[in-house]
């Protein structure tokens, strides 16, 4: 790979917001394939640089970092203008009781779904027509994540508006952009207009994640009694 196209390459990634490290540019393009045409290139490393841990793949400049004393409570409310990328660690649904949401996930290990106040019997078929498939219902939250940046500065952030894209299914490492977010004692107020999804993953962590949600909603939930 020439210096040319790695120079277009950080420029494209660079035009998302997305600031990969020298190491990590020069990983990716020493593994791509000779003669490769640069737009599927480019879409090659924005896959896999969303698929990273951000803290150790990204280094962004200072305007693009959450600020350091953001969870200092003693500021009232403050616009973060950003835009700074963050990898998702956590989400909780604040809008239901943990004993609901464990039922919810034993009626997903026993195949069943709610659909209005029936629960319906889902069996997988080869030959089902996808159309007629029941898609399984998400809560709206509210929901609570804990998000955190290419420092690895961890906070908080509610949303309350039940934005598309942000539920207790997502994948854990999912990436989000984050642009004039209202910052409230140390906690930032998500809307969909300050909020862009941009995909991505970790894969060890979601697996954990999930792995453990359930028993980590029945500790809470027993604890709270």
């Amino acid at each position: 790979m020439t210096a040319n196209i790695a120079a277009e390459l950080t420029q494209h990634l660079n035009s998302r917001h997305l600031y990969p490290t020298a190491a990590w540019l020069q990983s990716f393009l020493a593994s791509t394939r000779p003669n490769t045409p640069l737009p599927a290139v480019k879409q090659t490393a924005g896959f896999r640089l969303l698929a990273t841990d951000i803290t150790a793949s990204l280094s962004p400049p200072a305007t693009s970092i959450l600020p350091r004393d953001i969870l200092n409570g003693a500021v009232i409310s403050r616009i973060v203008s950003g835009p700074v990328v963050c990898q998702v660690l956590d989400i909780e649904d604040i809008g239901n009781s943990r004993w609901s949401q464990v039922e919810a996930i034993e009626a997903r290990e026993r195949g069943e779904m709610t659909k209005g106040r029936e629960v319906v019997r889902v069996i997988e078929q080869e030959n089902d027509d996808p159309s007629a498939a029941v898609a399984p219902t998400h809560s709206s939250g509210p929901f609570k994540l804990l998000l955190q940046d290419a420092k690895g500065s961890k906070v908080y952030a509610i949303d309350l508006r039940g934005i598309d894209g942000l539920n207790t299914s997502m994948a854990m490492g999912t990436k989000l952009l984050l642009k004039n977010v209202d910052v409230q004692r140390g906690a930032i107020m998500l809307e969909p207009s300050n909020i862009q999804v941009l995909g991505g993953k970790l894969e060890a962590l979601d697996k954990a994640w999930k792995d453990g949600r359930k028993e980590r909603l029945m500790s809470a939930a027993k604890a709270g009694e």
